[in-house]
């Protein structure tokens, strides 16, 4: 653009100022002379001689003699040269005449003049308003077509199109104006914006000429050939110019010949273009991308190709799914199958392309089958014969459907869908046994025993069932001896070991313990030995702790048969040999010298055990049967010893109403009656419900008789709730009550024992009513109701029934309140006052479970320790305390410890802790940023434990989380977007979507695609 600068002096005018100089004289004397001479220099463009004169008329008009319409023409002219010469001075004074004269030609030119100052002073907004108040009546022509272009140049820059055309039209019809080549240049750009294309070619055909513009229009001729259809003449054009060199839109035009060429598929010619110009180029468009990408994919160059497609996706159009359908086929031809998984998922969501969608939705879910991803394959596969029923890939779809039934470790979901099948076919008959069995056990492991048992029912009568028939009669073995139905347990164990399989801890060493544990508790002494023997009948340091268990359990059916013997002979093997279960072996070593009357081998023995085995749970039975031997030999001095290390020891407390009691005795045959009246006070004062106290009562009263007391008795006794004379109808109304009870009258014995309990809450057989009661609701099956009979009975411990009834109110609070809360106390109050060692376990596991589902970790370590240390324990309780264990070491940030805790789980078999075990796995050593290690041990949640959909959806999310941290941006979106898509949790769909948009958040930053 140009325009046409001030002539400020020439040669000519420099000669004509040295001849006026001449003639000062004669000006000076004429002041008419003054003003023509100013005027002849405006004429004459020598604004800078004329501006002085000018603004000495207008400022200091000599002698007063000039008119006043001469001094206001000075004024005018003043104000035009200093326009002409820039002075700031002269456009106030002009914006001042504008606004204020009423001279409209003038005020017209002015106007002119003004916006060229302000034009030449890019002020253009100033320039425009000020062109506008100026007319074309007084201007020449040239200043007409100045004031046209320039007009029309501003009306441009403000995007004002339709009124700049026309002016910007009319200059460019002026060949010789200085102007014209830039007219053409800017209307040009008009029309092209127009789509006038013809009249665009026109205009930069013009500019074209011109060294301003002939490395600029190129770009946009090229583009009109190509609008206008002619591509040969624009590819031709455009990689000629591109030659030539020096284009200001060399990029541009490179892009459209690379974009012409993938038009004619000739990607061999598009691919340097292309490749320069997005290489170049900081965001493209999509489409200029995905060009690219096909273009490598057609010269098999995946990487390539991989890198670029892997960028489009994300979008629901036809673009987005033919580059994820090609990008899969790249992954597939690297050997990158989970990536291709990832590209078919983008693809089969997106419904641009029919076709496409329903190849993709096959590949996916052929991808997921081939990966191990069989839950997501299975449910994939049902949509996809469900959604095309005419396709072409339809058999092999249901024949991928059976093959994941056949593999699948999905148990829970493929029974669903086996039995929402409306026609069960044979083969899928065949399946349903091993289904029926892998959710059984699974069951089994996550504690529905009952649910487990109707499911291996069912197994036990459909046909196909050989492979899992046997393991079948196991379980229900295992189950039913778990739930102390002894008989069916002993028929199925039998059963089983008719043709028995193993598989796991399914075997035949594991049945017949089991079943001679039945037998034992049976008391069938002889049958039980047999079975402990054949799971061993030797015992050796290399054996398994079942083994060695069985081993001493055979001893113990011969010391129950008498043949003390046999039985001392195995127990001597154990001592030997100092294997698990020595101390117990030495324990009963003592009690067979003690059926000997051999006295003090017995004491001397239980002695040595105590030393020899300080931390072993039968010292205080050693202890007390010291004490015993003693008290029996009347060698009272020497049994109060072992009493008092029971009363010291925090871990005997079951004991210690036993051992006051026969301390009491002790010192009380000792004539010692204040040591003994002591001990029977605490035994009263401490355990007043138990039945040693009762037995205290009389010593207590022959103590207080013989010191002379008998008031102090009486107060004694009011004083710790044991009145001394019993009202009669307390014990004729508890006696009523209890004949009908056992007279099997559980009516009335219930009438009469709430009776009872009304009239003599605090009675002396308080304890028997609210137990028996207990009992009778537990017959009805009404455990809600009993509840609270065995709560006042376990608050009163110990006594004769508190153990039971302990374990009952734990057992209601856990399985039928789902109250952890009061389960947990229960638990862990029977854990502390069981003596038999099956109530034990159970306190422990129970304790166990509540802890967990409380999530308790701390306090659950102790208890998950000792419940490890015990014999022969299920492999539920070892997943679930190795759990807990793995759990408490996370919180502590003992990482190796907890991930020696968590697979330790996952090598028990499968269940819900396993999978979250398998997860936390793989989230410890993502925290570890052992990324493959993690993303192979997340792969094995989603493979191992389909079942668990909550574990199995963080683990997807946590690959997501793996991804993001690896800058793998496409896997990462197409993960989250998976979960964000199906996920049923909430929570966790949420956390996916919110990654989910931080992946595409990143991708707009990092990519080369630009977002549209």
């Amino acid at each position: 653009m140009k325009y046409r600068a001030p002539l400020i002096c020439t040669v000519a005018g420099l000669l004509f100022i040295i001849n006026s100089f001449a003639q000062s004289t004669k000006i000076n004397n004429d002041p008419d002379a003054v003003f023509k001479q100013a005027k002849d220099y405006y004429q004459q463009q020598y604004y800078s001689l004329a501006y002085p004169l000018f603004k000495d008329i207008y400022y200091h008009p000599v002698n007063g003699n000039f008119p006043a319409t001469i001094q206001s023409e000075a004024k005018y002219y003043y104000i035009l040269c200093g326009l002409q010469l820039d002075d700031s001075a002269a456009a106030s004074l002009a914006v001042d005449y504008i606004n204020l004269d009423n001279n409209i030609p003038r005020i017209q030119l002015l106007g002119f003049y003004l916006g060229e100052y302000y034009f030449r002073k890019k002020d253009l907004p100033d320039a425009l308003t000020y062109y506008n108040k100026s007319s074309i009546e007084n201007l020449s022509n040239d200043e007409v077509a100045d004031l046209k272009f320039h007009k029309g140049y501003i009306l441009f820059t403000m995007q004002q199109f339709n009124e700049a055309k026309p002016l910007l039209d009319a200059v460019r019809q002026l060949k010789n104006n200085t102007n014209y080549v830039d007219a053409n240049y800017y209307y040009g750009f008009i029309v092209f914006y127009q789509k006038d294309y013809s009249e665009a070619l026109k205009a930069f055909t013009v500019a074209e000429t011109s060294p301003t513009y002939n490395n600029i229009v190129p770009f946009y001729i090229a583009e009109i050939y190509y609008f206008t259809g002619d591509k040969e003449k624009a590819l031709s054009y455009a990689e000629n110019k591109i030659k030539q060199g020096n284009q200001y839109y060399d990029l541009q035009l490179k892009q459209l010949a690379g974009h012409l060429w993938f038009d004619k598929k000739e990607y061999a010619h598009a691919l340097p273009y292309l490749k320069e110009y997005v290489a170049k180029t900081d965001k493209v468009k999509r489409e200029d991308l995905y060009e690219l990408s096909y273009c490598y994919y057609a010269a098999g160059n995946w990487k390539e190709s991989i890198a670029g497609f892997k960028q489009l996706g994300g979008k629901e159009d036809s673009l987005a799914q033919n580059s994820m359908y090609l990008l899969a086929d790249a992954y597939l031809k690297t050997g990158d199958k989970p990536s291709a998984r990832n590209a078919f998922l983008f693809c089969a969501t997106n419904n641009s392309n029919d076709t496409q969608k329903e190849v993709s939705s096959f590949n996916y879910a052929k991808l997921s089958y081939e990966l191990g991803f069989t839950d997501i394959a299975l449910k994939s596969l049902q949509n996809f014969i469900s959604t095309y029923p005419k396709s072409t890939y339809l058999l092999e779809a249901k024949e991928l459907t059976i093959s994941v039934l056949a593999n699948t470790s999905n148990y829970k979901d493929a029974l669903s869908l086996f039995e929402s099948l409306d026609v069960k076919t044979e083969t899928a008959k065949k399946i349903y046994p091993k289904i029926l069995y892998g959710r059984a056990v699974e069951m089994i492991n996550d504690q529905q025993l009952d649910k487990a048992d109707v499911l291996l029912t069912k197994l036990i009568s459909v046909p196909f069932n050989e492979k899992q028939i046997q393991l079948a009669y196991f379980w229900k073995g295992e189950i039913a001896y778990r739930n102390n139905r002894l008989e069916d347990a002993v028929n199925y164990l039998v059963n089983y070991l008719k043709s028995p399989q193993t598989n796991g801890e399914v075997n035949a060493a594991n049945a017949k313990y089991n079943l001679a544990y039945c037998l034992l508790k049976k008391e069938q002494y002889i049958n039980s030995l047999t079975y402990f023997q054949q799971v061993s009948s030797s015992v050796s340091t290399a054996a398994t702790a079942l083994e060695q268990d069985a081993y001493v359990r055979a001893a113990d059916c011969y010391f129950m048969n008498k043949n003390y013997k046999q039985a001392l002979v195995m127990y001597e093997n154990v001592i030997a040999l100092n294997t698990k279960g020595s101390d117990y072996a030495l324990f009963q070593k003592a009690i067979i010298a003690g059926a000997y009357n051999k006295s003090n081998d017995k004491i001397n023995l239980l002695q040595s055990m105590v030393k020899q085995f300080p931390n072993s749970t039968l010292v205080a039975d050693a202890n007390m049967e010291i004490a015993n031997t003693y008290l029996a030999n009347e060698n009272f001095d020497n049994a109060i010893p072992p009493l008092q290390q029971i009363l010291n020891d925090k871990a005997a407390t079951a004991f210690f109403p036993k051992a006051y009691l026969k301390l009491g005795v002790a010192y009380f045959n000792l004539d010692k009656n204040d040591d003994a009246l002591k001990n029977f006070t605490q035994l009263v004062a401490k355990y007043p419900n138990s039945g040693e106290s009762d037995e205290a009562i009389e010593y207590i009263r022959n103590i207080f008789i013989e010191q002379q007391k008998p008031g102090e008795f009486i107060a004694f006794m009011k004083q710790n709730g044991k009145p001394v004379a019993y009202n009669e109808q307390d014990s004729l109304t508890y006696r009523s009550a209890m004949l009908r009870y056992e007279a099997k009258d559980y009516a009335g014995a219930q009438t009469g024992f709430t009776e009872y309990l009304k009239s003599f809450a605090d009675g002396k057989y308080a304890i028997e009513a609210n137990y028996f009661v207990a009992e009778i609701f537990i017959t009805k099956k009404d455990f809600n109701a009993a509840l609270p009979y065995y709560n006042a009975v376990a608050a009163k411990a110990p006594n004769k029934y508190a153990e039971r009834s302990t374990l009952q109110s734990a057992r209601i609070y856990y399985f039928d309140l789902k109250d952890n809360g009061n389960a947990a106390k229960y638990f862990a109050q029977l854990k502390s006052i069981a003596t038999q060692q099956e109530n034990k376990l159970e306190a422990m596991r129970g304790l166990l479970r509540c802890q967990y589902k409380l999530q308790q970790w701390k306090d659950a370590m102790d208890n998950a320790q000792d419940l490890l240390k015990e014999k022969a324990i299920a492999t539920d309780d070892k997943m679930m305390a190795n759990m807990i264990l793995g759990k408490s070491y996370q919180l502590d940030s003992l990482s190796d410890n907890a991930l020696l805790s968590y697979k330790q789980v996952t090598t028990l078999g499968q269940s819900e802790f396993s999978a979250e075990a398998q997860y936390h796995i793989a989230e410890i050593l993502f925290q570890q940023n052992k990324l493959a290690d993690a993303e192979k041990a997340g792969f094995e949640t989603i493979k191992k434990y389909g079942s668990y959909d909550v574990w199995v959806t963080k683990s997807y999310i946590l690959l997501g989380d793996i991804y993001f941290k690896q800058k793998d941006l496409f896997n990462a979106e197409a993960t989250y977007k998976s979960v964000a898509e199906n996920a049923t949790d909430t929570a966790l769909k949420k956390e996916a979507t919110d990654k989910l948009a931080i992946v595409i958040a990143e991708k707009a930053k990092t990519e080369k695609v630009e977002q549209q």
